[in-house]
């Protein structure tokens, strides 16, 4: 699907290795994303990931935002 040229240009630009990506790929396709606590996980190992700090009232809000089908298209406006 995806070459090595591809993870080492997004590795370059994010500073998120190859592993890390796959590794939040699979949690995504076989974790239950009605799961809060699923959720949770995956919002702090995004925030991780990002550099960027996630307040607990922050998380809430995008997991009930998930779980109830309301992400917006710029989902980048909610962090």
């Amino acid at each position: 699907m995806f070459g090595d040229s591809f993870f080492k240009k997004v590795e370059q630009k994010t500073n998120v290795n190859k592993d890390t990506i796959l590794s939040l790929a699979d949690k995504l396709q076989k974790g239950n994303m009605k799961d809060e606590k699923v959720l949770s996980e995956v919002v702090d190992e995004i925030a991780s990931m990002t550099g960027k700090s996630v307040t607990s009232e922050k998380k809430d809000k995008i997991i009930k935002a998930i779980i109830k089908d309301e992400v917006p298209d710029n989902v980048d406006k909610m962090f």
